[in-house]
């Protein structure tokens, strides 16, 4: 096996590390808070004391929260030493700032592409994510070992990095759908007496088989929100990117800013605001 750099150890991007690990790959780790490191070093892994180091590994690959943190990670500095270097950025980001990225890393001469996952940590763990990545197809197949292992099907769709970026943000905008329409229909049916739970079981056996709607319409069921696999504030922010790339392609979304004070409402709980972003359901439950 080969060594793989991987920087940015939250919940998905340590089970993301933890899978590479059990497949037997050295991996250089990185976080901004090294006691996220520990119980990975403990299973194998390497730390490292700077992304610059990771991405040295020849392919690292990264999993941070937001726009921010990418930011702040990958300057010009950082990238300036690993020249011939393949960056995978797995984060869900905007597009102006994966732009941005992209001029950084020709800049210093390392090959980006941009990958973002679709699922939940379990299944970052299980190598059960689907992967939607586009950058230089070289780079691409540099990756495609660590990226199986990461996922059980990977969707190339181009050149351009920004791409990936937008289908995870337009697949995100429809989850966020999801969550409500669970939330409005199941509200509907428990006011009028019946079983929340036994509305999902025929929901989801008759017209909606996916795992969103078994998974999610559980959770809100039985609202059961824990573990967190996703928080509210990460949901918020991809909202947000959704509204500002249909800015920029003049895309109408009708329903954006109702769903922002959905999830604003939720925020401001300090209860709700720590659970998975699921619990934005509760809202709708507490309207009349």
């Amino acid at each position: 096996m080969t060594t793989v750099g991987f920087i940015g150890l939250g919940t998905m991007g340590a089970a993301m590390a933890s899978r590479l690990i059990d497949a037997g790959h050295t991996v250089l780790v990185w976080n901004r808070s090294s006691a996220a490191a520990e119980p990975l070093v403990a299973a194998g892994a390497r730390s490292v004391d700077s992304p610059a180091e990771a991405l040295r590994a020849g392919v690292a690959i990264s999993m941070l929260a937001n726009d921010a943190a990418a930011s702040a990670v990958f300057t010009p500095d950082a990238l300036r030493s690993a020249s011939g270097a393949v960056h995978v950025n797995m984060s869900t980001l905007s597009l102006a700032t994966v732009r941005e990225l992209v001029v950084r890393h020709r800049e210093a001469g390392v090959a980006y592409v941009a990958a973002p996952v679709l699922g939940r940590p379990h299944l970052a763990a299980s190598g059960g994510l689907n992967i939607v990545a586009a950058g230089p197809s070289d780079a691409l197949n540099r990756a495609e070992e660590f990226l199986s292992v990461l996922g059980k099907r990977t969707w190339r769709l181009g050149e351009e990095p920004e791409r990936a970026n937008l289908v995870k943000i337009g697949v995100n905008y429809n989850l966020i759908h999801t969550l409500q329409a669970l939330a409005e229909s199941l509200n509907l049916v428990e006011r009028g007496g019946v079983d929340g739970s036994v509305f999902v079981e025929i929901l989801t056996d008759a017209a909606y088989t996916g795992t969103a709607y078994t998974g999610y319409g559980k959770m809100i069921a039985e609202r059961g929100y824990r573990p967190v696999g996703f928080s509210a504030a990460l949901g918020l922010k991809d909202l947000t990117l959704a509204q500002s790339a249909a800015q920029e392609y003049r895309a109408a979304l009708p329903t954006a800013d109702v769903l922002a004070d959905i999830f604003e409402q939720t925020l401001e709980d300090g209860e709700l605001s720590q659970l998975d972003w699921s619990a934005m359901a509760e809202i709708t439950r507490r309207q009349n």
